[in-house]
């Protein structure tokens, strides 16, 4: 953690919505004139794509939610040199053609690696392991705000599913195999990573998702409840929040409860004034 550098991350499975929240945190930053560099965790993938396939090929249960899948110890070098300094470096993976011209390289490929620019007033990360703790690494220490993305396993797969037949082309059935192949390191290295985040968010629809893989639709905003869970609840106007967002209540001493259609709102809340103190903190030490 750093008063100079703070850093947020946003850990979230494939699917479970992190984009979302990233936009999010993005308007908050443009009102409040934050200055944020950013990383996704895509770009610390270990392979390009082709690399990948050969692996698995060879490796049935090879997932890029495993460790060594990633480049964690450089991602961990990266949170600590962006606490120490404010420096780092970061790259882009290239899903379809629109990230390929974005970013400059073939589909399925990395970018050069690029260093952050000077001056920034956070580090932001969006991806899968942003709060892995294990024998080779401890990325959870690093970051001063850890959110994490949640949604009820079987609206997660809903979610992938559609994004990943929707907008990369592929088949239920290879979508399929993908959830299947990921399922040990989803329990051994995705999951523990919420209990070190400090708020999370879960959506959990109100209507029936018993099999995912025939779901036409993802379940809307307007039927679902979003379960919000804070880790330490001290300092957290529970009451406030409650009269602010219409039909919402308390499930626990550390957990409301909203309706799905009010998450921009709830987050608008409950994260400008901890992104604001983080800012402002640095800003009078600078």
């Amino acid at each position: 953690m750093s008063v100079r550098h703070p850093i947020i991350s946003v850990t979230g499975s494939s699917g479970a919505g992190t984009t979302s929240v990233r936009n999010t945190f993005e308007q908050i930053f443009r009102r409040e004139s934050v200055s944020a560099v950013y990383i996704e965790g895509d770009g610390f993938h270990a392979f390009d794509r082709d690399t990948m396939r050969a692996m698995m090929a060879r490796e049935p249960t090879l997932s890029h939610f495993a460790p060594h899948a990633n480049l964690l110890p450089e991602l961990e070098a990266v949170f600590r040199s962006y606490g120490e300094a404010g420096a780092g470096r970061t790259r882009h993976y290239a899903h379809d053609a629109h990230d390929a011209r974005l970013y400059g390289t073939a589909e399925g490929t990395f970018s050069a690696w690029e260093d952050f620019p000077a001056g920034s007033d956070l580090l932001f990360y969006e991806g899968l392991h942003g709060c892995v703790v294990n024998e080779q690494v401890d990325i959870a220490r690093y970051p001063d705000l850890k959110i994490g993305v949640v949604p009820v396993i079987n609206l997660e797969w809903i979610q992938k599913l559609h994004r990943d037949r929707s907008f990369r082309g592929y088949s239920t059935e290879a979508v399929t195999d993908v959830i299947l192949r990921r399922m040990p390191d989803y329990v051994q290295t995705i999951c523990p990573q919420f209990s070190w985040t400090d708020i999370n968010f879960q959506r959990v629809p109100t209507v029936d998702t018993s099999n995912p893989f025939i779901a036409r639709w993802i379940p809307t905003a307007d039927e679902s409840l979003v379960v919000i869970r804070f880790k330490d609840p001290k300092g957290i106007d529970f009451s406030y929040l409650v009269s602010m967002i219409h039909d919402s209540f308390m499930s626990r001493a550390n957990s409301i409860v909203i309706p799905g259609g009010k998450l921009d709102l709830a987050m608008q809340l409950i994260l400008t004034p901890i992104i604001m103190q983080l800012v402002e903190r640095r800003r009078r030490l600078a």
